[in-house]
């Protein structure tokens, strides 16, 4: 178990399955995780749990992971290998029957529908050809958060939910996610080319043929002049590339998960960075305590190290220079105003200084219109308290840029 143990603390902190096999090479369990660094570590420090993988565990003698791009990619992939091998403690586990498919009937606009394992089950019984039946069936999908999904996948691919040609178009077309099935603008010829085949590549894990195939026609529809086609897969391209997916994983099947952090979260700390070009660069700092601003424990940060202009660096200044004082109190949260190049920064900050804790990001955009959470921690319990505390977040954000903006106003006596 040693060896195993030492074996998991090696895996990468990000999602992907994780692959247990017996000494027979025989392939007995598989899952996914959001960090596969933590949830295979779970299984060899000793403490029991009610998986059923645990009462065997001692049965495995080798590990194997996959590092996927997303959750979603990673419940994926799960699916294909207990589909394809059924792995006998996977197969075992109880709550096997309430395994989700997802779906694609035969209709002349194939719907993308989800069933259980039960119903599954029973319709064999009766001697329902599944193949006739239906276009195409994916999964089991353990644990999957199926509405969530069913939203994540509409956005990916624009498929539609309504009916042929009615009276009026439907609200998803309104919004851009519906191709017009129901406006009567896209044949069934077009929908199965445009929506369904790349909808059925991703669902067997074929995402990044999925993306060169949608490069590929963006270029011939921008070449073409039709722009808004073009512009629509280009958008569809970066979601692709760009999939946030923390709600995905029904929260019943977070209960095994380590727990890293309290879900009655006292205090979080929020940091901005504000500048005017080069010059007048500042940070702020500000702090919400059980859900309200705690204005005695704002700090103002003038940058000291950084030259040109880099928001990042400044953050990287910031946030070490708030790791020198220890005897200010210990947040449970820290908040960045910013994405990807924020989080890695400070994830490399963090490392360096041996400190753990949880910190995502808020995402803006450039008008400042979208609210992208990032997470830099993955472990589950937070990613479900972040998603359950969004709103708090999106404050804390917001405060912190609010703050920062004032103390540079200040300095340059901008009223």
């Amino acid at each position: 178990m040693e060896d195993l143990l030492q074996k998991a603390k090696t895996l990468p902190d990000s999602p992907g399955v994780y692959l247990f096999y017996s000494k027979d090479n025989e392939l007995v369990y598989v899952g996914r995780a959001t960090s596969l660094k933590s949830r295979v570590s779970s299984y060899f420090r000793g403490k029991k749990t009610p998986r059923p993988i645990e009462e065997m565990i001692h049965e495995v003698v080798k590990i194997s992971h996959e590092t996927t791009e997303s959750v979603l990619e990673s419940v994926i992939r799960e699916a294909h290998y207990i589909k394809q091998f059924q792995p006998k403690y996977n197969v075992l586990g109880k709550d096997s029957k309430s395994w989700n498919y997802i779906i694609i009937t035969k209709d002349v606009f194939p719907k993308i529908q989800t069933i259980r394992e039960h119903e599954l089950i029973s319709w064999k019984k009766e001697g329902i050809d599944l193949d006739k039946k239906y276009f195409k069936i994916f999964g089991p999908y353990p644990g999957l958060n199926m509405k969530a999904a069913q939203k994540i996948l509409r956005r990916l691919f624009r498929y539609s939910t309504c009916e042929p040609n009615q009276k009026r178009p439907c609200l998803y077309y309104e919004m851009g996610q519906c191709l017009g099935v129901c406006a009567g603008t896209i044949s069934a010829s077009d929908y199965k080319k445009q929506v369904i085949n790349p909808l059925v590549m991703f669902l067997s894990g074929k995402k990044k043929t999925v993306i060169k195939d949608f490069e590929k026609q963006m270029k011939a529809k921008a070449k073409a002049e039709q722009f808004e086609d073009a512009s629509r897969l280009r958008d569809q391209i970066h979601s692709l590339q760009h999939i946030h997916d923390i709600t995905i994983i029904d929260k019943s099947w977070f209960e095994y998960e380590q727990f890293k952090v309290d879900k009655s979260v006292r205090r979080i700390e929020g940091y901005d960075i504000s500048n005017l070009g080069t010059t007048g660069m500042v940070g702020s700092m500000v702090v919400f305590q059980n859900g309200e601003p705690k204005k005695s424990d704002y700090r103002k940060f003038n940058i000291k190290t950084v030259a040109g202009q880099s928001d990042v660096d400044c953050l990287a200044e910031v946030i070490n220079r708030r790791l020198n004082h220890e005897e200010w109190p210990r947040p449970e949260v820290i908040l960045l105003d910013g994405g990807r190049p924020q989080i890695n920064r400070i994830k490399k900050v963090f490392k360096e200084r041996k400190v753990e804790i949880p910190f995502l990001g808020i995402a803006k955009g450039a008008e400042r219109k979208r609210n992208d959470i990032i997470l830099g921690s993955v472990d589950p319990v937070f990613i479900r308290w972040a998603s359950e505390h969004r709103g708090l977040l999106i404050r804390v954000r917001d405060e912190a840029h609010r703050f920062a903006i004032t103390f540079q106003r200040s300095k340059r006596k901008i009223v």
